[in-house]
């Protein structure tokens, strides 16, 4: 089973506090009678539960949707007294449903135990990258407010099942802190917005350490973000559908499916182009590629499993 806390993700690596959330989504909170009835609502089978996930069984379980308004209590809180296995979903991927499906049953069958919350990265892109996931499904197991496991991509029922008891038997596992306090600073600055502060922050850590992962990672990340601001996402995606050989559709909607958690998307897309296309726009379209594979990380297997299609296709 994939880990990917070894540098692919600020928030496997502790440096996401799901606390700064709180602190950013605080005028949207729900008054306090709200927050009460929050966890009866959303008993599986109940009125959060439908979302674009459908086929959950009823009984016994906790199955919420979560969204950035709702993080803080559906993940933060929830997760001081009870596990909670954050899912990253998209409706439409059999593999992806077949995935929310098992985790569904598993968290009716354990009754209650931790709480399943999922996250339609369709519907809310913006908390996927948040916690730099980049493809799905993706999941977490969160306990007292910290990550302490996670893994990427379908996997068989029998493996889940054991990922899942590990994790409850992990329940009361403390986290350690990140130990570059720089990095934590440039994540968090990421986390709450600040592109700009975010982009200097791991731009100094890299003039000290040239060849640091994390911080590879994060400046490639913000130079991502910045290179889509105030592009509409669905228009970008369609733009690119309709034009199938217009290299900047191409590149801007593979770069809005790499921040929506899709990056295995959107390195076919940008690989089937290289197929098409030669000379400077063949070069072009490589480079970009290459430039999204550094907000995943060396590490992660959806970059070595494109870095062989991009091989194939420029040789």
């Amino acid at each position: 089973m994939s880990d990917l806390r070894p540098g692919q993700s600020i928030f496997t690596r502790g440096a996401v506090d799901l606390g700064a959330l709180a602190a950013r989504n605080q005028a949207a909170q729900s008054t306090a009678a709200q927050q009460q009835a929050a966890p009866a609502a959303s008993q599986a089978g109940g009125p959060g539960n439908g979302g674009g996930f459908p086929g959950a069984p009823a009984g016994g379980g906790v199955v919420v949707d979560v969204t950035e308004a709702n993080v803080q209590d559906e993940v933060l809180q929830r997760s001081m007294t009870t596990p909670v296995v954050v899912a990253f979903l998209a409706p439409g991927y059999p593999e992806v449903q077949q995935l929310a499906d098992a985790l569904a049953q598993f968290n009716a069958a354990d009754g209650g135990s931790w709480v399943l919350a999922r996250v339609d990265v369709q519907a809310d892109p913006r908390l996927a990258a948040m916690f730099r996931v980049q493809s799905v499904p993706t999941v977490y197991a969160v306990v007292g407010g910290q990550p302490i496991d996670a893994f990427a991509g379908p996997v068989p029922a029998a493996q889940l099942r054991q990922w899942l008891d590990a994790v409850l038997r992990a329940g009361g596992v403390e986290v350690a802190v990140p130990e570059d306090p720089r990095l934590e600073a440039a994540d968090e600055a990421l986390i709450m917005g600040d592109l700009d502060e975010a982009e200097r922050a791991y731009r100094k850590i890299l003039s000290d350490s040239p060849k640091d992962a994390a911080a590879e990672a994060g400046l490639a990340h913000v130079v991502l973000a910045k290179r889509v601001a105030g592009v509409d996402p669905q228009a970008a995606v369609a733009a690119a559908d309709a034009a199938p050989d217009d290299v900047a559709a191409q590149l801007k909607a593979a770069d809005i499916e790499v921040l929506a958690g899709q990056a295995e998307q959107a390195y076919r897309r940008l690989v089937e182009l290289v197929r098409r296309v030669y000379g400077d726009d063949r070069e072009a379209v490589r480079q970009h590629l290459v430039s999204l594979f550094a907000v995943a990380g060396p590490d992660d297997p959806a970059v070595a499993t494109a870095r062989r299609a991009l091989a194939s296709a420029l040789f």
